[in-house]
């Protein structure tokens, strides 16, 4: 018996990704689609509707008017931004009431604040920076799936094998019968998003790419890591290194856009997360 049918995947109760957020996300590739489209998709579930206009009246989409249609909110926000803020509405309502364990809700923090930082740093890349922060939602699905199939095993999982990813990973086969990893990668096969979600987060490895400390894997993580340098950790005490180092570590038209104090960008990365978290 191989692996992907000894991993006992039923234990996962996975519910169905919400169809309007899914079927969104295929229609923002298809350069024939058309805002009448997308916006009467979105009107077509009102509570989705909903999250659209307070996404575009948030902190997060600056701009001087109220938006009070889904044609406006589709054309300020643009239709990538909407595939990427759409990504995160849905994954939110999965973790539901999950979030109640602070644990856990660091987590949604710190995978918010690395999307939001990946979307900066791509912008300085050269890079697709919706993919970006998408990818940066994703990189830690599988820990969402855990925290939502048993918060309070996982969440006193976490706060006893704090570390880097790879020392939790055998804890997680322990207790669950699969690791973050692997759920992960069920989770989006199971959901049946689009290609790039179960292609962009194994891009790095590519055979035959030539290397590039900023492909997009390499730049979400380290946009991880300045996540937890500026206060924004996964798990509550581990020691993250100094955003002065990770600085370093970046190409020089990359220190340009963060600068050498951390506290501004935190304050920042803070804002818009606290605007997510309102929706």
């Amino acid at each position: 018996m191989n692996q992907a049918t000894s991993i006992p995947w039923a234990h996962l109760r996975i519910p169905p990704f919400p169809q309007v957020a899914l079927r969104m996300l295929e229609l923002v590739n298809d350069e024939a689609a058309s805002m009448r489209l997308l916006t009467d998709l979105i009107s077509s579930d009102p509570a989705f509707a909903s999250e659209v206009l307070t996404i575009a009246n948030s902190a997060i989409i600056p701009h001087r008017f109220a938006v009070t249609s889904i044609l406006q909110a589709i054309a300020l926000l643009g239709t990538h931004a909407l595939k990427g803020l759409s990504l995160t509405v849905a994954v939110r309502a999965y973790l539901g009431r999950s979030m109640n364990y602070p644990s856990l809700r660091a987590i949604w923090r710190h995978n918010l604040a690395t999307a939001l930082l990946a979307e900066k740093l791509a912008s300085a890349a050269w890079m697709d920076q919706n993919k970006a922060y998408t990818a940066g939602i994703m990189h830690d699905i599988g820990r969402f799936a855990l925290a939502v199939l048993s918060p309070r095993e996982y969440g006193s999982l976490l706060e006893t094998h704090c570390g880097q990813a790879d020392s939790i990973l055998v804890p997680e086969r322990d207790l669950f019968g699969f690791d973050h990893r692997q759920v992960g990668l069920h989770l989006i096969e199971e959901w049946k998003l689009p290609i790039e979600f179960r292609t962009s987060l194994r891009e790095a490895g590519s055979p035959g790419k030539q290397s590039d400390p900023f492909e997009l894997l390499e730049l979400v993580n380290m946009s991880c890591r300045m996540a937890d340098a500026i206060g924004f950790p996964a798990f509550a005490g581990c020691e993250a290194s100094p955003f002065s180092d990770l600085l370093e570590e970046c190409p020089v038209r990359f220190r340009s856009l963060f600068g050498s104090d951390f506290v501004d960008i935190a304050i920042d990365i803070g804002r818009k997360i606290n605007a997510i978290e309102s929706f």
